[in-house]
């Protein structure tokens, strides 16, 4: 059903999303060791399977893309890739996220980490029928000093590329606070801001993304159906979440895809996204991730539009851009 359909990815990490093909070639062009010598290997390294047990053992598959994502030519072919990717399958409007100082590892500076995906970015606009901007991702592994590093590099791509900052990494209960006058900051730049929270901890993280740290867009949230207060935020706020159900069920933060909260949240109201978080990783393209949904729970094209529509409205895309968009359906 969706193969066709025009369709928006608001929550998609870079690292995650690099194509096996590409890892692969990157290290013998460039002698960087592998775990293994076999593509066939390397594929089952870089995905993640069902019987995964945790956010953090999730996230321990990142470090192999990490490998071949240090050098700016690097991170413009594997951006320009996605976009590719992406546009095969009728997406037109992607929003990337990715932590600059996680691409630090061999000298290179925020700023030519930034540009190196911007740049693959505009090639892949230049030749395919879809938009992307850029979120930064601060670690929650990192200090808040760290974190402003990356907002004050990262400011001068404000609206020019870069849309949004973002807390992701490993999730523990009340990281939002340390935060406050950072993210005070990003916002006072004009940053827009996505967070990380409600996946692999409470709903009361979602309250504090909301309330400290002021976010727009919250990355998960699922945990709010079990919080009242935080749901009735997000709710009455309209807040859209963006939700990626494979990543979920893989993560353990839902036990299936039936039992998973987007259709109550759905039929309740709430504004929901869906998408794809990390293509690779979680083995999965946003028409599959669709289709699943809309199977479960049977859905239909109607629902659909209303879930596009909704993740136009809330995307960090431009005017211009979002008008374009909303006139495709």
């Amino acid at each position: 059903m969706f193969e066709n359909l025009p369709k928006i990815d608001l929550h998609c990490h870079l690292d995650g999303s690099v194509r096996v093909e590409t890892m692969f070639d990157i290290a013998i062009k460039e002698k960087i060791d592998l775990p293994s010598n076999n593509m066939d290997e390397i594929k089952k390294l870089a995905k993640v399977s069902f019987n995964c047990t945790s956010l953090d053992e999730y996230l321990e598959k990142f470090d192999l893309p990490l490998k071949v994502m240090q050098s700016k030519e690097n991170l413009k072919r594997i951006t320009f890739e996605l976009l590719e990717d992406a546009s095969r399958e009728n997406v037109k409007y992607i929003e990337i996220r990715f932590a600059p100082l996680l691409h630090t590892q061999k000298g290179m500076s925020v700023k030519n980490i930034i540009e190196g995906i911007i740049e693959g970015i505009r090639e892949a606009e230049s030749i395919y029928d879809i938009k992307g901007n850029l979120i930064l991702g601060c670690m929650r592994t990192m200090t808040s000093k760290e974190a402003l590093l990356v907002i004050e590099e990262g400011k001068s791509f404000v609206n020019k590329g870069v849309v949004a900052v973002d807390l992701c990494g490993p999730e523990k209960e009340g990281f939002c606070k340390e935060y406050k006058d950072v993210f005070k900051l990003a916002r006072e730049y004009g940053y827009k801001v996505t967070i990380h929270a409600g996946e692999a901890a409470s709903g009361e993280n979602v309250l504090d993304a909301i309330n400290i740290l002021k976010a727009d867009r919250i990355g998960h949230g699922v945990k709010i159906k079990d919080h009242k207060k935080a749901y009735n935020l997000v709710k009455d706020k309209k807040i859209l979440l963006e939700l990626c159900p494979t990543s979920n069920v893989q993560t353990k933060t839902v036990d299936s895809y039936e039992v998973h909260p987007f259709y109550t949240f759905y039929k309740d109201n709430l504004h929901v996204s869906i998408n794809t978080d990390n293509r690779t990783v979680s083995d999965i393209n946003l028409s599959s991730e669709l289709n699943v949904i809309f199977d479960t729970f049977k859905l239909g094209l109607e629902d659909y539009k209303i879930i596009y529509r909704n993740a136009v409205e809330a995307s960090f895309a431009d005017k211009e851009t979002k008008e374009y968009l909303n006139s495709l359906i």
